[in-house]
């Protein structure tokens, strides 16, 4: 976070440690624990969201915990230097990079997941088969297609039972299955709230005066939940609220990072459709796997596995919406190679 003189020199105030109860948008109006009431002219809320807890028996046991922050990767050391049993709940972003932490320094680790593939918002069935395979040789265990039902133990975690019946000794479970919107407060004060806060294309709430971005915000059906939406929601907003001429479209979503130590790339409408186009170049040995998806003679979508060096290109050509039938046959081999032939 920026230091208090930042904040000050760009004349905002910030008060720290203050919570707020209640929003009366009557009044315009804010109810601050401790606190006399603040008003407002205009409010935005950036609430955030709070990682998800399974409704199970046994999640409140001791050796139960949510993964989200510093604090949570501090907990993963701890596990892993006493060599703790752990089990993680969830095969997308955070559970396989809390796997990967928790493995890489000594602990054994199962992962669960409940859906056929790893990753599945952000990768197709072969470039999750992939990942799944380079995972596994970190000596992490992955289960697909399993339901916790419940978690033993007397006092504190001892196992974790599937619903199939099976059962996972585990001195620790880490949760790591997804994210809440934190919409209470505005659901109190009548604001509509459906999956988030909703919002139209200035961020603004059903209460006129009230805007929502980030986490919180659920914006033509969609939560986002990823730092680069909130950001262009948050330019979308500035704009709005100082006058100029500004709509949020909603965001092409991209994942590009390391996962579990493997590069990873996403962007777009990945999965293809009825007259789409997909070119696949798939490489096992070498552990790498691309995916480009083509509609309308423009990059609509793509995956990488392994080998994610042209994935800001490909994210350009498909947020610009570019025509990219003069490259088709070459892109899949890289910006460089594909610009050079298009110029010979």
């Amino acid at each position: 976070l920026r230091p208090a003189d930042w904040w000050r020199h760009r004349g905002v105030t910030v008060r720290y440690g203050y919570r707020v109860t209640e929003i009366d948008t009557g009044r315009r109006e804010l109810k601050i624990a401790g606190e006399e009431s603040m008003e407002y002219s205009k409010l935005v809320l950036a609430t955030g969201s709070t990682p998800l807890r399974l409704n199970v028996s046994g999640a409140d046991l001791a050796g139960v915990h949510t993964f989200r922050d510093t604090r949570d990767v501090d907990l993963l050391l701890t596990l892993a230097a006493a060599r703790k049993r752990v089990v993680v709940v969830g095969g997308g972003l955070l559970g396989l990079e809390a796997a990967y932490g928790l493995a890489k320094a000594g602990a054994p680790v199962t992962l669960l997941h409940l859906m056929d593939r790893l990753m599945e918002r952000q990768l197709d069935g072969p470039a999750a088969d992939l990942l799944k395979t380079l995972v596994e040789r970190k000596g992490i265990r992955i289960l697909l297609n399993a339901s916790t039902a419940r978690i033993h133990g007397d006092g504190h975690v001892e196992a974790v039972e599937l619903a199939d019946g099976s059962r996972i000794e585990a001195d620790a479970v880490i949760f790591a299955a997804g994210i809440k919107p934190n919409d209470a407060l505005a659901k109190e004060a009548g604001i509509a709230v459906n999956r988030g806060v909703v919002v139209n294309d200035v961020m603004q709430t059903s209460s006129p005066d009230i805007f929502a971005l980030g986490e919180c915000a659920e914006h033509r059906g969609t939560c986002y939940g990823l730092v680069e939406p909130a950001y262009e929601q948050a330019r979308v907003l500035a704009r709005h609220l100082a006058g100029r001429p500004a709509a949020y479209q909603g965001s092409v979503v991209s994942t590009n990072l390391k996962v579990s130590g493997v590069s990873v790339f996403s962007a777009g409408d990945f999965m293809g459709g009825e007259g789409s186009e997909s070119l696949v170049l798939t490489d096992r040995k070498r552990g790498t796997y691309k995916k480009l998806v083509i509609a309308d003679g423009r990059l609509t979508g793509a995956v990488l596995i392994g080998d994610t060096v042209d994935a800001l290109w490909y994210l350009e050509l498909i947020r610009n919406r570019d025509k990219v039938a003069a490259i088709r046959t070459d892109m899949m081999f890289g910006r460089a190679l594909a610009l050079a032939l298009k110029a010979a």
